[in-house]
């Protein structure tokens, strides 16, 4: 396979990846809004395991995309708008933390048959949080098409 025919195959990976965690995130923030069933804990289980891996899946793509193809890393190092993209990344990141490890802490009710006891002020926070997430994965689509006119760069 060609160097092009590889980079437009990562490129196609890495953006497949990051639409399904934007969807994931989506699916979560619309199921946190209603009342908790157990049907929907489920989903937000599941949402939340399909956000996990599609996060890593666009670090690892989009590392070996910035090492092996596209601009080069002494490029996207010397772009404001990719060092703000990995900085928005990493905040969604640890805005996910707090909702994910409540996620997990549903498994053993759910594997029951049971709803999850959460507090509406626990759920207030999940949503907040969700709302954050969206937000902050929107700054990073922001960024990926400044980034990729070459806007700020300051190489």
């Amino acid at each position: 396979m060609s160097h092009e025919a590889l980079s437009a195959l990562f490129a196609f990976l890495h953006h497949g990846a990051a639409f399904t965690l934007f969807a994931a995130l989506m699916v979560e923030r619309v199921l946190t809004r209603d009342e908790l069933t157990v049907a929907n804990a489920r989903r937000i289980v599941t949402s939340d395991l399909v956000f996990g891996i599609t996060a890593a899946a666009v670090l690892v793509v989009g590392f070996l995309r910035v090492v092996y193809f596209e601009k080069g890393p002494e490029y996207y190092l010397h772009s404001a708008p990719f060092i703000a993209k990995l900085a928005f990344f990493a905040i969604v990141g640890l805005l996910s933390i707090y909702p994910t490890v409540e996620f997990l802490k549903w498994r053993k009710p759910l594997r029951d048959g049971m709803l999850p006891l959460v507090s509406a002020e626990k759920m207030q926070t999940i949503r907040t949080l969700i709302r954050f997430e969206t937000g902050g994965v929107m700054l990073v689509i922001l960024c990926a098409a400044l980034m990729a006119r070459g806007i700020g760069y300051f190489g």
